[in-house]
């Protein structure tokens, strides 16, 4: 059988939501489903508005109008990250600030960032790596005493937190995402936190194509028009009722990929003790969500080859980022701030296991494989794969 990386999963009530959003008649966005995520979202995470988006990728995109990045503004982000993070402030003219990441929890190492900072420094952007929080109360102090703006990329954090503040919630603003592999979905989606009262009234405008709609349809004017520059950022009902059944059953989901996350990490522990791979770590103040499950292999050619062994029983992890500053755009658009050595080598070890709702019932098989292709390299273990 089959095992990829991810599979969407559907709490059951999915289709019978968006039914429902077609029979009140209302497709078209901000209707009673995406009112109802809103509501969840700020009830959940205390945040002073949330307003969902049609990807995180929008979400990111508003926060950087938000911020009023110019051309020539500078924006301080880890190299290994998602091209949204960088793409969100290089659209508006800003140059991406590469600096380097933390070895344990691959998040962006907060004691390369203030030797980053330049008078055309205006944002920090933390990335939650995994569902782990990045070190944000160093990172604020930071942000508070050059007097930038954080905005917290948590496109992997939902239902995650830090010193049990929600991520997304502790910088200026927050992205989240709903994409298909995500811990809750909608296909498509996210969703922008504003923590600070100064942005909720504009990024309202900016998400409504630049018009003060929003204030139309709570009766606050009588009627609406182009007042700022915006876009289409809002996703549509349909998308809205998808996402708020799994809204719904986040707990249960969240608990399966939890228990997961643990039976991998205890099923792969003798293959770090025999120094063969590298385990996940977080920091005692973070909760994660078990967004992902990777190891880090020893070599680029171990990773190489277990992806080869894996794939060819049908089993199919994957790598993630290649780093920024090493691509074409992030070479003409970005910069780097001191050598990003962890970046590099982390990049080329660092392989992802499946990881999704559903898996429980093949995971002994994924772990086997895993186990059995170090078999060699472990002469007296054999095959205890609880070890």
């Amino acid at each position: 059988m089959k095992i990829p990386f991810n599979k969407p999963y559907m709490t059951g009530k999915e289709l019978f939501y968006i039914a429902e959003a077609h029979f009140n008649g209302m497709l078209a966005g901000d209707g009673p489903f995406t009112k109802k995520c809103h509501h969840w979202l700020e009830e959940q995470t205390g945040s002073k508005k949330a307003l969902l988006t049609h990807s995180c990728t929008a979400a990111l995109e508003m926060a950087a109008m938000l911020a009023d990045i110019q051309p020539g503004d500078e924006v301080i982000m880890p190299s290994y990250t998602f091209v949204s993070t960088a793409n969100a402030f290089a659209l508006r003219g800003a140059v991406p600030v590469f600096v380097d990441i933390r070895p344990d929890t691959l998040n962006i190492d907060e004691t390369k960032i203030e030797a980053a900072i330049t008078p055309k420094t205006k944002v920090i952007v933390p990335v939650h790596y995994a569902g782990v929080g990045c070190e944000m109360d160093t990172i604020m102090e930071i942000a508070n005493r050059h007097q930038l703006l954080v905005i917290e990329d948590a496109a992997q954090g939902v239902n995650a937190t830090y010193k049990n503040k929600p991520l997304g919630t502790i910088g200026h603003l927050g992205a989240y995402s709903f994409h298909e592999t995500k811990n809750v979905i909608s296909g498509e989606g996210g969703a922008l936190l504003i923590n600070d009262d100064r942005f909720v009234e504009r990024a309202e405008i900016i998400r409504e194509k630049g018009t003060n709609r929003s204030k139309f349809f709570r009766g606050q004017v009588d009627k609406y028009t182009w007042v700022d520059l915006g876009s289409s950022y809002l996703p549509g009902e349909v998308i809205a009722a998808f996402l708020w059944a799994q809204f719904e059953d986040i707990d249960n989901i969240t608990q399966r990929r939890l228990e997961i996350w643990e039976k991998y990490h205890e099923g792969l522990y003798a293959l770090e003790r025999a120094g063969l791979i590298k385990r996940p770590t977080f920091p005692a103040e973070c909760v994660h969500n078990a967004h992902m499950y990777y190891i880090i292999l020893n070599s680029l050619d171990a990773r190489t080859q277990l992806i080869t062994q894996m794939k060819a029983l049908d089993i199919h992890p994957v790598f993630h980022y290649v780093p920024l500053h090493t691509s074409p755009a992030g070479l003409k658009y970005g910069r780097t701030n001191g050598d990003l050595k962890v970046t590099e080598d982390l990049s080329e070890r660092l392989l992802r296991l499946p990881m999704w709702t559903g898996l429980e019932p093949q995971l002994d098989r994924v772990r086997s494989v895993i186990f059995d292709s170090f078999a060699s390299y472990m002469p007296h273990e054999g095959n205890r794969l609880y070890a």
